[in-house]
């Protein structure tokens, strides 16, 4: 069996980071499936989904770690060719991918104590960011 829905969310950019670990659950919850996998997905290119430990002080290491890593400021061919200064998103969402797939067993995510399921906004301006989440199993 295949199960879909979008979760939608308002993001502040900027490596903006919400935590979506229950909204995806809900939808596991309402699709009957108990043991499969859940595909997360940012629709988009200037978005991730990832897994991490959802507290303060790692959200800001990983904000300053991506600006370390791909700066906001930086200078690149994207921003000088469409002049929309967002070249740096487009770089920190390829580096950590647009997905994530997460096995399901007995209808729970199978994710550890202090794994939660989050979205990154890279862009330079806030957005409205549409999440697909598709449950396979059975």
């Amino acid at each position: 069996m295949v199960f879909g829905k979008k979760i939608e969310l308002a993001m502040k950019g900027y490596s903006d980071i919400k935590e979506i670990t229950a909204m995806v659950q809900a939808i596991i919850n309402e699709s009957g499936i108990a043991n499969g996998t859940a595909a997360v997905f940012a629709v988009g290119s200037t978005a991730s989904v990832t897994t991490m430990e959802y507290e303060p002080a790692l959200v800001k290491d990983i904000q300053e770690r991506l600006e370390t890593l791909a700066s906001s400021t930086m200078h690149s061919h994207h921003s000088e060719t469409w002049g929309d200064d967002n070249g740096f998103s487009h770089i920190r969402a390829t580096l950590m991918g647009p997905g994530i797939t997460v096995p399901l067993e007995s209808g729970s995510l199978m994710l550890g104590t202090w794994q939660q399921i989050v979205v990154i906004d890279h862009d330079n301006r806030p957005r409205n960011r549409t999440i697909f989440v598709q449950i396979v199993g059975e």
